[in-house]
């Protein structure tokens, strides 16, 4: 028996299919769960927040990337005067 480490629910879990990097979801508090360790038996909360302030940095990188691409003096035009 395992126990889930957010909410403390008793989990009924076969040993023998579990393997490290697998994602469980606890049924009494619904939380994502990746196993680290099958012996013994560790999980470490998967954090959705953690996820979606992930993908945001991931969007402002792109958006300082083409910023960028606007600030290349290279890219202005040329007005006649030298």
């Amino acid at each position: 028996m395992s126990h889930c480490p957010e909410c403390g629910a008793t989990m009924d879990l076969d040993a023998d299919e579990l393997e490290e990097g697998l994602v469980i979801s606890c049924p009494e508090c619904a939380v994502d769960l990746e196993i680290v360790n099958t012996h013994p038996l560790e999980f470490d909360v998967i954090d959705e927040d953690e996820d979606e302030d992930e993908d945001t940095a991931d969007e402002k990188d792109d958006e300082d990337d083409l910023d960028e691409d606007d600030d290349d003096p290279g890219d202005e035009e040329d007005n006649g005067f030298h």
